[in-house]
Protein backbone atom coordinates (compact mmCIF):
# COMPACT_ATOMS: atom_id res chain seq x y z
CA UNK A 1 0.00 0.00 0.00
CA UNK A 2 1.70 3.35 -1.16
CA UNK A 3 1.99 5.78 1.48
CA UNK A 4 1.11 9.75 1.18
CA UNK A 5 2.82 13.08 2.41
CA UNK A 6 1.15 12.87 5.83
CA UNK A 7 1.59 9.14 5.96
CA UNK A 8 1.07 5.71 5.42
CA UNK A 9 -2.75 4.89 4.87
CA UNK A 10 -4.45 3.37 7.62
CA UNK A 11 -6.43 -0.31 7.31
CA UNK A 12 -9.87 0.16 6.26
CA UNK A 13 -8.94 4.11 5.53
CA UNK A 14 -11.08 3.67 2.43
CA UNK A 15 -14.02 2.59 3.80
CA UNK A 16 -13.86 5.24 6.14
CA UNK A 17 -13.55 7.85 3.71
CA UNK A 18 -16.93 6.11 1.75
CA UNK A 19 -18.53 6.36 5.05
CA UNK A 20 -18.26 10.16 4.83
CA UNK A 21 -20.35 10.13 1.86
CA UNK A 22 -23.21 9.97 4.16
CA UNK A 23 -22.29 13.14 6.48
CA UNK A 24 -22.18 15.17 2.99
CA UNK A 25 -24.30 18.43 3.73
CA UNK A 26 -27.58 17.73 1.95
CA UNK A 27 -28.99 20.55 -1.04
CA UNK A 28 -32.54 19.89 -1.28
CA UNK A 29 -33.71 23.86 0.00
CA UNK A 30 -31.12 25.28 -2.75
CA UNK A 31 -32.66 22.36 -5.22
CA UNK A 32 -36.42 23.17 -4.52
CA UNK A 33 -35.68 26.92 -5.28
CA UNK A 34 -33.42 26.40 -8.22
CA UNK A 35 -36.44 24.60 -9.51
CA UNK A 36 -38.73 27.36 -9.61
CA UNK A 37 -36.55 29.32 -11.24
CA UNK A 38 -35.87 27.42 -14.13
CA UNK A 39 -39.12 26.58 -14.39
CA UNK A 40 -39.85 29.67 -15.09
CA UNK A 41 -37.14 30.66 -16.86
CA UNK A 42 -38.30 27.48 -19.30
CA UNK A 43 -41.47 28.88 -19.05
CA UNK A 44 -40.68 32.84 -20.48
CA UNK A 45 -37.71 31.21 -22.98
CA UNK A 46 -40.65 28.61 -24.07
CA UNK A 47 -43.61 31.54 -24.30
CA UNK A 48 -41.64 34.21 -26.33
CA UNK A 49 -40.51 32.17 -29.36
CA UNK A 50 -43.69 30.19 -29.55
CA UNK A 51 -46.19 32.67 -30.61
CA UNK A 52 -43.17 32.64 -33.87
CA UNK A 53 -43.81 29.59 -35.02
CA UNK A 54 -46.01 29.41 -38.63
CA UNK A 55 -46.11 25.71 -39.46
CA UNK A 56 -49.23 23.67 -38.67
CA UNK A 57 -52.59 25.40 -39.33
CA UNK A 58 -53.62 28.40 -38.31
CA UNK A 59 -56.17 29.70 -35.73
CA UNK A 60 -57.43 32.93 -34.78
CA UNK A 61 -55.27 34.46 -32.42
CA UNK A 62 -57.85 36.53 -29.98
CA UNK A 63 -59.35 33.16 -28.91
CA UNK A 64 -56.19 31.77 -28.80
CA UNK A 65 -55.37 34.84 -26.41
CA UNK A 66 -58.27 34.25 -24.37
CA UNK A 67 -57.53 30.92 -23.86
CA UNK A 68 -53.94 31.11 -22.77
CA UNK A 69 -55.04 34.05 -20.48
CA UNK A 70 -57.90 31.74 -18.97
CA UNK A 71 -55.29 28.72 -18.16
CA UNK A 72 -53.02 31.00 -16.90
CA UNK A 73 -54.85 32.57 -14.26
CA UNK A 74 -56.59 29.17 -13.92
CA UNK A 75 -53.87 27.34 -13.14
CA UNK A 76 -52.42 29.68 -10.74
CA UNK A 77 -55.63 28.29 -8.53
CA UNK A 78 -53.54 24.91 -8.20
CA UNK A 79 -51.32 26.42 -5.96
CA UNK A 80 -53.84 27.36 -3.31
CA UNK A 81 -54.62 23.73 -3.67
CA UNK A 82 -51.33 23.01 -3.15
CA UNK A 83 -51.18 25.35 0.03
CA UNK A 84 -54.34 23.84 1.09
CA UNK A 85 -53.78 19.92 1.12
CA UNK A 86 -50.33 20.38 2.41
CA UNK A 87 -51.96 22.48 5.40
CA UNK A 88 -54.34 19.71 5.76
CA UNK A 89 -51.83 16.69 5.78
CA UNK A 90 -49.34 18.46 8.22
CA UNK A 91 -52.35 19.24 10.71
CA UNK A 92 -53.33 15.89 10.19
CA UNK A 93 -50.23 13.79 11.03
CA UNK A 94 -49.04 16.49 13.78
CA UNK A 95 -52.45 16.02 16.16
CA UNK A 96 -52.76 12.06 14.92
CA UNK A 97 -49.15 10.61 14.27
CA UNK A 98 -46.40 13.05 16.09
CA UNK A 99 -45.90 16.98 15.50
CA UNK A 100 -42.51 15.67 14.51
CA UNK A 101 -43.61 13.98 11.57
CA UNK A 102 -43.04 16.08 8.28
CA UNK A 103 -42.53 13.67 5.73
CA UNK A 104 -45.41 15.28 3.22
CA UNK A 105 -44.18 18.81 3.69
CA UNK A 106 -40.70 17.22 2.27
CA UNK A 107 -41.96 15.10 -0.65
CA UNK A 108 -40.42 15.92 -4.06
CA UNK A 109 -43.85 16.04 -5.47
CA UNK A 110 -44.87 19.04 -3.32
CA UNK A 111 -42.16 21.67 -4.92
CA UNK A 112 -41.86 19.94 -8.48
CA UNK A 113 -46.14 20.28 -8.99
CA UNK A 114 -45.30 23.69 -7.40
CA UNK A 115 -42.70 24.43 -9.59
CA UNK A 116 -44.29 23.27 -12.71
CA UNK A 117 -47.31 25.33 -12.22
CA UNK A 118 -45.15 28.21 -11.73
CA UNK A 119 -43.95 27.68 -15.39
CA UNK A 120 -46.54 27.07 -16.89
CA UNK A 121 -48.49 30.26 -15.92
CA UNK A 122 -44.92 32.16 -16.95
CA UNK A 123 -45.72 30.44 -20.17
CA UNK A 124 -49.33 30.72 -20.59
CA UNK A 125 -49.00 34.73 -19.78
CA UNK A 126 -45.91 35.04 -21.91
CA UNK A 127 -47.40 33.54 -24.86
CA UNK A 128 -50.54 35.87 -24.95
CA UNK A 129 -48.63 38.69 -24.52
CA UNK A 130 -46.14 38.06 -27.35
CA UNK A 131 -49.43 37.21 -29.62
CA UNK A 132 -50.11 40.76 -29.49
CA UNK A 133 -52.11 42.11 -32.59
CA UNK A 134 -51.38 38.98 -34.53
CA UNK A 135 -54.11 37.96 -37.03
CA UNK A 136 -53.23 34.55 -36.17
CA UNK A 137 -51.19 31.88 -34.73
CA UNK A 138 -50.09 28.42 -35.26
CA UNK A 139 -52.03 25.90 -33.62
CA UNK A 140 -48.80 24.13 -31.66
CA UNK A 141 -49.29 27.45 -28.91
CA UNK A 142 -52.82 26.49 -28.06
CA UNK A 143 -51.94 22.35 -27.89
CA UNK A 144 -48.81 23.46 -26.10
CA UNK A 145 -50.65 24.93 -23.55
CA UNK A 146 -53.46 22.39 -23.17
CA UNK A 147 -51.13 19.78 -23.06
CA UNK A 148 -49.03 21.48 -20.34
CA UNK A 149 -51.99 21.50 -18.56
CA UNK A 150 -52.81 17.93 -18.77
CA UNK A 151 -49.61 16.88 -16.91
CA UNK A 152 -50.00 20.14 -14.44
CA UNK A 153 -53.37 18.31 -13.48
CA UNK A 154 -51.39 14.49 -13.71
CA UNK A 155 -48.97 15.95 -11.00
CA UNK A 156 -51.72 17.32 -9.19
CA UNK A 157 -53.71 13.98 -9.04
CA UNK A 158 -50.31 12.40 -7.88
CA UNK A 159 -49.92 15.00 -4.88
CA UNK A 160 -53.56 14.12 -3.57
CA UNK A 161 -52.63 10.79 -4.19
CA UNK A 162 -49.98 10.99 -1.63
CA UNK A 163 -51.40 12.84 0.75
CA UNK A 164 -54.17 10.55 1.31
CA UNK A 165 -51.66 7.93 1.97
CA UNK A 166 -49.64 10.24 4.51
CA UNK A 167 -52.54 10.44 6.45
CA UNK A 168 -52.90 6.07 6.08
CA UNK A 169 -51.17 5.05 9.54
CA UNK A 170 -49.36 2.13 7.18
CA UNK A 171 -47.92 4.46 4.91
CA UNK A 172 -46.79 6.91 7.29
CA UNK A 173 -45.12 3.70 9.04
CA UNK A 174 -43.74 2.60 5.45
CA UNK A 175 -42.41 5.73 5.08
CA UNK A 176 -40.51 6.33 7.99
CA UNK A 177 -38.88 2.42 7.95
CA UNK A 178 -37.90 3.35 4.12
CA UNK A 179 -35.70 6.62 5.24
CA UNK A 180 -34.25 4.61 7.82
CA UNK A 181 -33.24 1.70 5.89
CA UNK A 182 -31.53 3.92 3.05
CA UNK A 183 -29.83 6.06 6.10
CA UNK A 184 -28.75 2.95 7.61
CA UNK A 185 -27.73 1.40 4.41
CA UNK A 186 -25.49 4.52 3.46
CA UNK A 187 -24.26 4.83 6.85
CA UNK A 188 -23.65 0.98 8.54
CA UNK A 189 -22.21 -0.46 5.76
CA UNK A 190 -20.13 -2.88 7.98
CA UNK A 191 -20.86 -6.00 9.24
CA UNK A 192 -20.30 -6.18 13.01
CA UNK A 193 -17.25 -7.99 14.24
CA UNK A 194 -16.39 -7.46 17.69
CA UNK A 195 -13.37 -9.90 17.61
CA UNK A 196 -11.94 -7.99 14.99
CA UNK A 197 -12.78 -4.53 16.05
CA UNK A 198 -9.22 -2.89 16.96
CA UNK A 199 -9.51 0.63 18.82
CA UNK A 200 -8.47 3.35 17.28
CA UNK A 201 -5.85 5.88 18.99
CA UNK A 202 -7.07 8.89 20.39
CA UNK A 203 -6.30 12.25 19.14
CA UNK A 204 -5.75 15.39 21.29
CA UNK A 205 -9.33 16.30 20.69
CA UNK A 206 -10.58 13.19 22.29
CA UNK A 207 -8.04 13.07 25.07
CA UNK A 208 -9.70 16.93 26.39
CA UNK A 209 -6.96 19.11 24.54
CA UNK A 210 -7.52 21.80 22.00
CA UNK A 211 -9.52 24.84 21.25
CA UNK A 212 -13.40 24.40 22.64
CA UNK A 213 -15.88 26.10 19.96
CA UNK A 214 -19.09 27.19 21.24
CA UNK A 215 -22.69 28.10 19.84
CA UNK A 216 -22.89 31.51 20.22
CA UNK A 217 -26.01 31.92 18.08
CA UNK A 218 -30.00 31.63 18.34
CA UNK A 219 -31.00 28.10 19.62
CA UNK A 220 -30.92 25.94 16.81
CA UNK A 221 -31.14 22.11 15.86
CA UNK A 222 -28.03 20.61 13.86
CA UNK A 223 -28.88 19.18 11.03
CA UNK A 224 -25.93 17.52 9.41
CA UNK A 225 -22.19 18.40 9.01
CA UNK A 226 -20.65 18.44 5.84
CA UNK A 227 -17.82 15.66 6.86
CA UNK A 228 -16.25 15.88 3.23
CA UNK A 229 -15.98 19.59 3.16
CA UNK A 230 -14.42 19.69 6.41
CA UNK A 231 -11.81 16.79 5.93
CA UNK A 232 -10.62 19.10 2.99
CA UNK A 233 -9.93 21.92 5.55
CA UNK A 234 -8.83 19.85 8.44
CA UNK A 235 -5.66 18.47 6.02
CA UNK A 236 -5.61 21.61 4.14
CA UNK A 237 -4.72 23.77 7.62
CA UNK A 238 -3.55 20.42 9.41
CA UNK A 239 -6.21 20.32 12.48
CA UNK A 240 -8.30 17.78 13.75
CA UNK A 241 -12.20 17.89 15.40
CA UNK A 242 -13.84 16.01 17.77
CA UNK A 243 -17.87 16.95 17.67
CA UNK A 244 -19.02 16.69 20.95
CA UNK A 245 -22.90 16.97 19.65
CA UNK A 246 -24.65 14.96 17.21
CA UNK A 247 -26.71 15.72 14.17
CA UNK A 248 -30.16 15.73 16.10
CA UNK A 249 -28.55 17.72 19.05
CA UNK A 250 -30.65 21.06 19.90
CA UNK A 251 -27.89 23.89 20.02
CA UNK A 252 -28.10 26.50 22.79
CA UNK A 253 -26.43 29.26 23.17
CA UNK A 254 -22.99 28.43 25.11
CA UNK A 255 -22.96 24.40 23.31
CA UNK A 256 -19.62 22.98 23.14
CA UNK A 257 -20.07 22.13 19.57
CA UNK A 258 -16.21 20.88 19.25
CA UNK A 259 -12.96 20.64 19.93
CA UNK A 260 -10.27 21.32 17.28
CA UNK A 261 -6.80 20.61 17.77
CA UNK A 262 -4.11 21.73 15.59
CA UNK A 263 -4.74 25.48 13.99
CA UNK A 264 -6.37 27.50 16.71
CA UNK A 265 -7.15 30.33 14.65
CA UNK A 266 -9.22 27.81 12.49
CA UNK A 267 -11.29 26.68 14.87
CA UNK A 268 -14.33 28.68 13.83
CA UNK A 269 -14.20 27.86 10.24
CA UNK A 270 -16.06 24.32 11.06
CA UNK A 271 -18.85 26.52 11.49
CA UNK A 272 -19.40 26.84 7.79
CA UNK A 273 -19.93 23.39 7.45
CA UNK A 274 -22.75 22.70 9.61
CA UNK A 275 -26.16 23.01 8.74
CA UNK A 276 -28.96 24.11 10.97
CA UNK A 277 -32.58 24.24 11.35
CA UNK A 278 -35.74 24.48 13.49
CA UNK A 279 -36.29 20.39 13.81
CA UNK A 280 -34.43 17.32 12.85
CA UNK A 281 -34.20 15.73 9.19
CA UNK A 282 -33.69 12.15 8.32
CA UNK A 283 -29.98 13.25 6.65
CA UNK A 284 -27.42 12.52 9.54
CA UNK A 285 -29.95 11.73 12.36
CA UNK A 286 -30.34 7.83 12.79
CA UNK A 287 -32.06 8.03 15.57
CA UNK A 288 -35.04 10.04 14.67
CA UNK A 289 -36.63 6.97 12.84
CA UNK A 290 -37.11 5.83 16.34
CA UNK A 291 -37.81 8.34 17.61
CA UNK A 292 -40.63 9.26 15.56
CA UNK A 293 -42.10 5.21 16.18
CA UNK A 294 -41.91 5.71 19.83
CA UNK A 295 -43.36 8.85 19.47
CA UNK A 296 -46.56 7.21 17.52
CA UNK A 297 -46.70 4.31 19.73
CA UNK A 298 -47.02 6.47 23.05
CA UNK A 299 -49.57 8.46 21.45
CA UNK A 300 -51.70 5.95 20.77
CA UNK A 301 -51.25 3.97 24.29
CA UNK A 302 -51.71 7.15 26.04
CA UNK A 303 -55.60 7.45 27.97
CA UNK A 304 -56.85 9.90 25.73
CA UNK A 305 -56.40 7.67 22.67
CA UNK A 306 -56.13 4.21 23.93
CA UNK A 307 -55.63 2.49 20.72
CA UNK A 308 -53.11 -0.65 21.23
CA UNK A 309 -53.30 -2.12 17.66
CA UNK A 310 -51.28 1.04 16.72
CA UNK A 311 -48.79 0.88 18.89
CA UNK A 312 -48.24 -2.89 18.13
CA UNK A 313 -48.07 -1.80 14.24
CA UNK A 314 -45.27 0.47 15.92
CA UNK A 315 -43.55 -2.52 17.63
CA UNK A 316 -43.53 -4.29 14.33
CA UNK A 317 -41.54 -1.52 12.73
CA UNK A 318 -39.42 -0.78 15.78
CA UNK A 319 -38.63 -4.40 15.48
CA UNK A 320 -37.47 -4.59 12.33
CA UNK A 321 -35.44 -1.71 12.22
CA UNK A 322 -33.33 -2.89 15.46
CA UNK A 323 -32.96 -6.37 13.71
CA UNK A 324 -31.40 -4.41 10.44
CA UNK A 325 -28.94 -2.36 13.06
CA UNK A 326 -28.09 -5.82 15.33
CA UNK A 327 -25.54 -7.32 12.88
CA UNK A 328 -23.85 -4.04 11.86
CA UNK A 329 -20.80 -2.10 13.10
CA UNK A 330 -22.24 1.15 14.73
CA UNK A 331 -18.89 2.79 15.21
CA UNK A 332 -19.02 5.15 12.08
CA UNK A 333 -18.26 8.32 14.10
CA UNK A 334 -14.38 8.69 12.79
CA UNK A 335 -13.11 9.45 9.55
CA UNK A 336 -10.03 10.19 7.67
CA UNK A 337 -8.07 12.43 5.31
CA UNK A 338 -7.12 11.08 2.08
CA UNK A 339 -3.17 9.95 3.70
CA UNK A 340 -4.89 7.90 6.25
CA UNK A 341 -5.04 10.34 8.99
CA UNK A 342 -7.81 10.61 11.78
CA UNK A 343 -9.29 14.39 11.23
CA UNK A 344 -13.07 14.22 12.14
CA UNK A 345 -14.85 12.63 14.64
CA UNK A 346 -18.87 12.62 15.61
CA UNK A 347 -20.57 11.15 18.37
CA UNK A 348 -22.62 8.57 16.67
CA UNK A 349 -25.66 6.12 18.67
CA UNK A 350 -24.76 3.02 20.06
CA UNK A 351 -26.82 -0.12 20.34
CA UNK A 352 -27.64 0.72 23.89
CA UNK A 353 -28.78 3.82 22.77
CA UNK A 354 -30.73 2.63 19.88
CA UNK A 355 -32.56 0.04 22.42
CA UNK A 356 -33.35 2.59 24.69
CA UNK A 357 -35.04 5.45 22.48
CA UNK A 358 -37.28 2.42 20.67
CA UNK A 359 -38.34 0.51 23.74
CA UNK A 360 -37.79 2.05 26.94
CA UNK A 361 -40.90 4.58 26.44
CA UNK A 362 -43.02 2.00 25.08
CA UNK A 363 -42.29 -0.49 27.37
CA UNK A 364 -43.48 1.32 30.47
CA UNK A 365 -46.34 2.79 28.51
CA UNK A 366 -47.82 -0.60 27.42
CA UNK A 367 -48.16 -2.02 31.18
CA UNK A 368 -51.61 -0.76 30.71
CA UNK A 369 -52.32 -3.14 27.64
CA UNK A 370 -51.93 -6.50 27.39
CA UNK A 371 -51.94 -6.76 23.65
CA UNK A 372 -49.11 -3.85 23.12
CA UNK A 373 -47.26 -5.41 26.12
CA UNK A 374 -46.90 -8.80 25.02
CA UNK A 375 -46.04 -7.53 21.57
CA UNK A 376 -43.34 -5.35 23.30
CA UNK A 377 -42.01 -8.99 25.59
CA UNK A 378 -41.58 -10.83 21.66
CA UNK A 379 -39.88 -7.91 20.50
CA UNK A 380 -37.29 -8.37 23.22
CA UNK A 381 -37.38 -12.26 22.87
CA UNK A 382 -37.00 -11.88 19.02
CA UNK A 383 -33.76 -9.55 19.24
CA UNK A 384 -32.11 -12.13 22.09
CA UNK A 385 -32.50 -14.37 19.45
CA UNK A 386 -31.14 -12.73 16.74
CA UNK A 387 -28.11 -10.06 18.36
CA UNK A 388 -24.96 -11.18 19.22
CA UNK A 389 -23.79 -12.21 22.38
CA UNK A 390 -22.32 -9.47 23.76
CA UNK A 391 -24.84 -6.87 22.66
CA UNK A 392 -27.58 -9.13 24.34
CA UNK A 393 -27.14 -7.56 28.11
CA UNK A 394 -29.36 -3.88 27.44
CA UNK A 395 -32.18 -6.38 26.08
CA UNK A 396 -32.48 -9.26 28.18
CA UNK A 397 -32.44 -6.69 31.46
CA UNK A 398 -35.78 -5.51 29.36
CA UNK A 399 -37.04 -8.47 28.79
CA UNK A 400 -36.70 -9.39 32.80
CA UNK A 401 -38.66 -6.90 33.59
CA UNK A 402 -41.36 -7.17 30.53
CA UNK A 403 -41.67 -10.93 31.27
CA UNK A 404 -41.88 -9.87 35.92
CA UNK A 405 -44.52 -7.10 35.13
CA UNK A 406 -46.77 -9.26 32.71
CA UNK A 407 -46.76 -11.92 35.13
CA UNK A 408 -47.74 -9.85 37.97
CA UNK A 409 -50.46 -7.78 36.01
CA UNK A 410 -51.92 -10.01 33.57
CA UNK A 411 -51.73 -13.69 35.12
CA UNK A 412 -54.35 -15.20 33.33
CA UNK A 413 -53.08 -14.20 29.61
CA UNK A 414 -49.57 -14.09 30.42
CA UNK A 415 -49.23 -17.88 29.08
CA UNK A 416 -46.23 -19.57 27.01
CA UNK A 417 -46.99 -20.78 23.18
CA UNK A 418 -46.19 -24.28 24.41
CA UNK A 419 -47.75 -23.57 27.92
CA UNK A 420 -45.91 -22.66 31.20
CA UNK A 421 -42.79 -23.98 32.22
CA UNK A 422 -40.49 -22.32 29.26
CA UNK A 423 -36.97 -21.94 30.15
CA UNK A 424 -36.17 -18.69 29.17
CA UNK A 425 -33.20 -17.18 27.81
CA UNK A 426 -31.69 -15.85 30.82
CA UNK A 427 -32.41 -18.79 32.87
CA UNK A 428 -35.62 -19.86 35.27
CA UNK A 429 -38.96 -20.29 33.51
CA UNK A 430 -40.87 -17.56 31.71
CA UNK A 431 -44.57 -17.22 30.94
CA UNK A 432 -45.78 -16.48 27.13
CA UNK A 433 -49.05 -15.37 25.17
CA UNK A 434 -50.76 -18.16 23.13
CA UNK A 435 -49.58 -18.16 19.81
Amino acid sequence: MPDHADGPVRPGARERRRRATSFRRPGRTVRRDLSQLLCALAGLGLGLPAPLVTGGPQVDAGRVVSVLFTLGFGVISLVSVIYSVLFLVVQFSASTFTPRLGLFRHEPIVWRTFAFTIGLFVFCITSGLAIGSREGVSVFVPCTAVLLTLVALALMRTLQMRAFDSIQLGQSLTAIAARAHRLYDALYVDPYAPAAAQPLPATDTDTGTGTEVRWTRPPAVLQSIDVPALLALAREHDFSVAFRVAPGTTLTEGTVIARVAGDDARAAVLLTTLSTGVERTFDQDPELPFRLLADIALRALSPAVNDPATAVEVLDRLEALLIRLAGRDLAVGRFHDSAGRPRVSVPVPGWDHYVRTAVDDVLFAATGSPMALRRTRDLLRTLVERVPEDRRAVVLDRLRWAERTGAEAYPLVWEDDAGEGREGPFGGHTRGTPG
